[in-house]
């Protein structure tokens, strides 16, 4: 069945940006309860397991149980690999396909922090923020609530696309650093992302 993905980086490897305790806590509490609830699901349902992108597309909004665990589990196995302790893979000046992309769509790279911030701090409550590839072939800033996430093409009101990049809204994820100062917690990770995860999906996914 579903397991917990292994790290590339230790709980504290992400400080003074993530601290320990908290990563520590988010990945295994909150990450392990999603892949436990969708595995009881699996069991419950007698269904085979399958690759955990392609089921996000299967997933339909009444099916709160998978919806919820699926997406929790996608969600946060893709968001641990876009951060990263290494500090060439931080500079996105490496990186000079995603770079361009991004300067083509914003101009400037503070105009795609300032938005990418912006639609982070409009979620309500607890969800993502996500950079994608949207249906027309252009980078795109989008939301999702709770655990949805744009490749459930079956969730009317979800914005879809291709993952590029997201960030995690939850309180969980900030809380026992940054307190009620989600907007520093956004501006911290962008110390941390994994650029050239995001360049490698950039380059898969937009050709």
């Amino acid at each position: 069945m579903y397991k917990l993905p292994k790290l590339n980086y230790s709980y504290s490897g992400l400080e003074p940006y993530i601290d320990r305790k908290t990563m520590r806590i988010h990945y295994t509490k909150h990450h392990q309860g999603y892949v436990n609830k969708l595995n009881d699901y699996f069991k419950s349902h007698n269904l085979k397991k399958e690759d955990l992108r392609k089921l996000q597309s299967k997933i339909k909004s009444t099916e709160t149980p998978l919806r919820n665990n699926g997406g929790g589990n996608f969600n946060h196995t893709f968001f641990w690999k876009v951060m990263t302790d290494k500090k060439l893979k931080r500079d996105i000046n490496n990186y000079p396909k995603i770079k361009e992309g991004i300067l083509k769509r914003w101009d400037t790279l503070d105009n795609f922090f300032n938005e990418f911030e912006e639609k982070a701090l409009s979620v309500f409550g607890s969800g993502w923020a996500w950079l994608i590839i949207n249906g027309k072939g252009k980078l795109e800033i989008v939301i999702s609530h709770n655990q949805d996430n744009p490749l459930m093409k079956k969730l009317r009101k979800q914005k879809h696309g291709i993952p590029l990049l997201c960030l995690d809204v939850w309180e969980h994820a900030y809380y026992l650093k940054y307190q009620n100062k989600r907007n520093s917690y956004i501006r911290a990770f962008f110390n941390i992302i994994n650029w050239d995860f995001v360049n490698s999906n950039f380059e898969k996914y937009s050709k």
